[in-house]
């Protein structure tokens, strides 16, 4: 159980191999923080607006949300329109965690206020290596502004 002081991350995404990897590069890079993850674009709305499962969770918002982009349900982008819609989550960084390289995607991402969109490496090392480096900045270093 996280507890309101301890920073999260709110990890999106729907491949479970993916998931693992993340997970477990987050919580080794950054290891005092927490991660949570839904496994597509709905549950990630029902997190951020506490309903359903997530009514009760605690009310310290993530200090960064990794998206994935093609997910089933909700997709990344329409999350993150949301999100960034939402007088009160629209501070919190989007970082869009993708395999598309389309520029069109690239694009719509930014428009509707991604901070950051990293292209997955195919394997497994880049990839942990990449989630450290997310991790660092976005957990570790970055400041969100007072709430």
């Amino acid at each position: 159980m996280l507890t309101p002081r301890t920073k999260h991350v709110l990890l999106v995404e729907d491949n479970d191999n993916d998931a693992e990897l993340a997970l477990a590069m987050l919580v080794k890079s950054v290891p005092a923080i927490g991660v949570d993850l839904a496994r597509d674009g709905a549950e990630a709305l029902d997190y951020l607006h506490r309903r359903g499962a997530y009514a009760s969770r605690p009310q310290a918002e993530p200090v960064v949300i990794l998206l994935d982009l093609k997910m089933p349900k909700v997709t990344g982008v329409e999350v993150l329109r949301e999100v960034k819609s939402d007088e009160r989550l629209k501070n919190i960084p989007v970082v869009m965690l993708t395999s598309s390289r389309e520029a069109q995607d690239l694009r719509e991402c930014y428009r509707l206020g991604a901070n950051g969109y990293v292209v997955k490496p195919v394997d497994a090392k880049h990839f942990g290596q990449a989630i450290t480096r997310i991790g660092a900045y976005w957990v570790a270093t970055n400041e969100l502004p007072p709430s």
